[in-house]
């Protein structure tokens, strides 16, 4: 059995508290998208539609998750009247999906929360240690994507 790098033990301990933290930002991320009557995945998508329509191929890759998984959620938020379905000019069988008033309602009174949620967690650290921080995730995530490892 090969015994681990010091760099690899001190990763494995930087993927611990990512698990940690993913599971506290997922309750924050709960609790402020409960404020507009969403959840935390629907906040999400919208999100990833706030510069425009996409297919739902695109958002499950924007946002690293399976295109079945946004399927799901974005049939229920078209049932609920959160997002429309458009035509695509570019694919015949991938319409785009736009959120509609009732969504962007949503995200507007979501927005002072989120950036008040964003200061408080960035306000603990200089930009320099949060650059670092962005920059490691980055290149944990592109590794393993260039492994085959990281894909959906």
């Amino acid at each position: 059995m090969e015994a681990a790098t010091p760099k690899g033990r001190l990763f494995n301990e930087v993927l611990v508290e990512v698990f940690r933290l993913r599971a506290r930002l997922l309750e924050s991320a709960e609790s402020i998208a409960a404020l507009a009557g969403l959840t935390s995945a629907r906040w999400q998508i919208l999100g990833a539609l706030e510069h425009g329509p996409a297919p739902v191929a695109q958002i499950a890759r924007n946002l690293g998750l399976t295109r079945q998984t946004v399927q799901e959620a974005v049939d229920a938020m078209g049932r609920d009247g959160l997002v429309d379905f458009t035509d695509n000019p570019d694919h015949k069988r991938a319409r785009l999906v736009a959120p509609t008033a009732k969504a962007r309602k949503a995200l507007d009174a979501l927005k002072p929360r989120e950036i008040q949620f964003a200061g408080m967690m960035g306000g603990r650290h200089s930009l320099d240690e949060l650059q670092t921080t962005l920059d490691v995730l980055r290149k944990a995530r592109t590794t393993l994507e260039a492994s085959g490892r990281g894909t959906s």
